[in-house]
C-alpha cells in the first residue's frame, strides 16, 4: 500500500498549479506554518489533465473558498490568477487555514458590492474585515489581493503581517525549501511535523519494520513539484538530516513497492513502473511520470478513489 498512500497524500497536497508567492501574501504567513499550497488558475484552465485532476481530488477547502469568493462577486475561473492556501499552527486553537486570492479583480468593485448589501466592516489593527459566506471573513492586503478565512485564521495572519507575531520568513528551513520549488509550475511545502505524519501514513505497515520513531526525528521537511507541460511529472523530496536516513527510507520504500507489486492490479503495476525512489545526499526523492492518457486512466482507478470521497 506504500505507493498508493504516497499518491493519495502527494497528489492531494500538491493538486495545485502555482507561481511564486506575491509579496503581500508572503508577509501575511505566520511563522508556525504547516503547509503552503498555491493555485495558478491560468495554468489550470489551460490543462485538460489538470482540470480533470482538480475535479477528482478537489480539497473541501478549495470548494468552500471558491463559493465564498463568488459570494463577494469574484469569479475564480475568470478573476483569480493565484490562490494560496496556508495552514498554520495556532497553539490551543489548533491548525488554522487562511486563503489569499490575487487577480484582476478590483478592491473598489468588490467593496461597492458589499456596501450595496449594507454590510459594514469591523476594524482590526488598521484593516477592515468584512463577513463572507460560510462563516468566513475577508480583508484586502492590497488593491488586488484578498485575504480570507475564519475569524481566528484571518486575524492570526493579519497579526503576522502587521508585526504582532513572527512571520514565515523567520523559519529558515521553510524559506530554504521554498527557494527550491517556488519557480516551478506546481509547488507545495510541508513542515517537519507534517512531513513526519505524511511519511508515516505513506509507509503504512512498513513503518513497523523499522524504528520509525527514531527516524522521523531526522525528517526536516518536504516539498512537492508537478509539471504538466509534457505529460505528468510529479516529484516529492523529503529533506532529512543525513544521507544514512535518506538511504534507509529509500530502501524501505523500494522494498514496500516490490511487495505491493505482488498483489497489484495491472494499472497499479503500471503506475509503480513509472515511479522511482532514490536518495541524493540527505534527500529522499520520489519521482513519477506519465503521459496524459495513462494519467487520465489512473484518475478514474481505485488508486484515487479514496481521494474523491
Amino acid at each position: 500500500m506504500i505507493l498508493k498512500r504516497l499518491f493519495l497524500i502527494g497528489f492531494l497536497s500538491a493538486a495545485a498549479w502555482a507561481m511564486p508567492l506575491g509579496s503581500s501574501t508572503r508577509a501575511a504567513i505566520p511563522a508556525q506554518v504547516q503547509q503552503i499550497i498555491c493555485v495558478d488558475y491560468n495554468t489550470l484552465k489551460d490543462s485538460p489533465t489538470g482540470m480533470a485532476l482538480k475535479q477528482q481530488v478537489l480539497p473541501p477547502a478549495l470548494k468552500k473558498f471558491e463559493v465564498a469568493l463568488r459570494g463577494v462577486g469574484i469569479d475564480p475561473d475568470q478573476d483569480v490568477d493565484e490562490l494560496t492556501f496556508v495552514s498554520y499552527r495556532a497553539g490551543k486553537q489548533g491548525v488554522q487555514v487562511v486563503g489569499a486570492a490575487q487577480g484582476i479583480f478590483s478592491m473598489d468593485t468588490v467593496l461597492k458590492k458589499i456596501r450595496l448589501a449594507k454590510i459594514r466592516p469591523t476594524k482590526y489593527h488598521d484593516s477592515n474585515i468584512y463577513p463572507m459566506s460560510g462563516g468566513m471573513e475577508m480583508s484586502f492586503l492590497d488593491d488586488s489581493t484578498l485575504l480570507f478565512g475564519n475569524g481566528t485564521a484571518l486575524r492570526g495572519a493579519l497579526d503576522a503581517r502587521d508585526g504582532y507575531a513572527p512571520t514565515f520568513d523567520s523559519d529558515s528551513q521553510m524559506v530554504d525549501m521554498m527557494g527550491s520549488v517556488d519557480s516551478g509550475t506546481v509547488w507545495s511545502l510541508l513542515d517537519q511535523q507534517g512531513t513526519q505524519n505524511m511519511l508515516h501514513s505513506a509507509l503504512g505497515d512498513a513503518a513497523q519494520l523499522t524504528d520509525y520513531d527514531t527516524i522521523k526525528k531526522r525528517l526536516l521537511g518536504s516539498h512537492y513539484t508537478m509539471n504538466f507541460s509534457d505529460g505528468i511529472k510529479f516529484d516529492l523530496d523529503v529533506v532529512t538530516s543525513d544521507s544514512i536516513t535518506a538511504a534507509t527510507l529509500s530502501s524501505l520504500l523500494k522494498a514496500g513497492m516490490l511487495y505491493r507489486k505482488l498483489n497489484a492490479t495491472p494499472l497499479e503495476k503500471t503506475a509503480m513502473d513509472s515511479t522511482t525512489v532514490d536518495s541524493d545526499s540527505s534527500n529522499l526523492q520520489i519521482h513519477f511520470s506519465s503521459d496524459d492518457k495513462q494519467f487520465q486512466s489512473l484518475l478514474h482507478s481505485d488508486l484515487f478513489a479514496a481521494v474523491s470521497k
